[in-house]
């Protein structure tokens, strides 16, 4: 409450927060930055994207965009509605090939690899990015199977201990265990909002992925089962590098290391989280912060 309060009123005597205070001028009074304010790059990225512009059809969502994400390093993307910061996260793991209309260009590296290369397997790609979705989306099958699923596909497991543990494992990082281990057999669907979103993350990192790709995953969820949500993101920064959108600047303060702003399809400031939302370096950010717009 402080922190907004404090950056309303820094808006009340900043010139160039006050003409954010008219949404419908605001593109024409604040020019976009030539290039992204604050440190979209980073010195050890595990990915790292370059020049990236993506076209639905004729319309371009995406303008220019360089940025790297840092190994275990939770970035959260915000920004208001249509700002193109789910198309962007969606190009990090290839999920718009399957949008026929989409266009992407640019260069996309996960470490050395090259992840728009023709010759890259995408369904080995999305074993090392894997997603959760905004809605929580368990298999039709039970709840052992939904986190097996992976691993059985990949060669990961060659025999049913192995496999056992793999699934025991990943719902115990996934702080789902202790609530589902005597009804493995039980079907996914018939699981709380909550516990199905600990489900979907639990198979997306059975497979051992370098990277989990959150579009909105709380967004749907009660505040309790968002708390735990959130809990299990600072815990798996550990192993994993992390990618979230969210609406939620509030859950992006709690859980990101730094934030990525976008607006109409730029990326208009990258910085340490707490440095975009106490004391953001461009206009558009701090006008998207103090509620001017979104």
């Amino acid at each position: 409450m402080e922190t907004a309060q404090k950056l309303n009123d820094t808006a009340q005597t900043n010139p160039a927060a006050r003409m954010a205070q008219e949404p419908e001028t605001m593109n024409q009074r604040i020019p976009y930055p030539e290039r992204t304010i604050g440190k979209p790059l980073c010195d050890d990225p595990k990915m790292s994207m370059r020049n990236v512009d993506v076209f639905y059809g004729d319309s371009q969502a995406i303008y220019g965009v360089d940025l790297d994400i840092g190994k275990n390093e939770v970035i959260a993307l915000i920004g208001p509605s249509g700002c193109g910061k789910s198309t962007f996260l969606r190009c990090l793991n290839r999920m718009n090939d399957t949008i026929d209309i989409c266009k992407v260009k640019g260069s996309f590296m996960l470490e050395q690899d090259n992840i728009y290369d023709p010759k890259l397997d995408v369904v080995e790609l999305r074993a090392r990015v894997g997603m959760v979705f905004q809605k929580p989306n368990p298999f039709p099958k039970s709840i052992y199977e939904n986190v097996a699923y992976g691993p059985r596909l990949h060669g990961l497991a060659n025999k049913k201990f192995e496999l056992d543990e793999i699934v025991e494992n990943s719902l115990r990082k996934a702080g789902l265990w202790d609530e589902v281990k005597d009804r493995l057999d039980q079907p996914g669907t018939g699981l709380s909002g909550g516990q199905q979103q600990r489900l979907c993350i639990a198979r997306s990192i059975a497979v051992s992925p370098e990277v989990v790709l959150m579009d909105e995953p709380c967004s749907a969820l009660d505040p309790i089962a968002t708390a735990k949500i959130e809990e299990l993101i600072d815990e798996l920064s550990g192993q994993y590098t992390i990618a979230i959108v969210t609406h939620s600047m509030q859950q992006a303060a709690r859980v990101s290391q730094r934030t990525a702003y976008f607006h109409l399809g730029r990326l208009i400031e990258v910085n340490d989280t707490n440095t975009v939302f106490t004391a953001p370096e461009h206009a558009l950010t701090e006008a998207y912060i103090t509620g001017r717009f979104g």
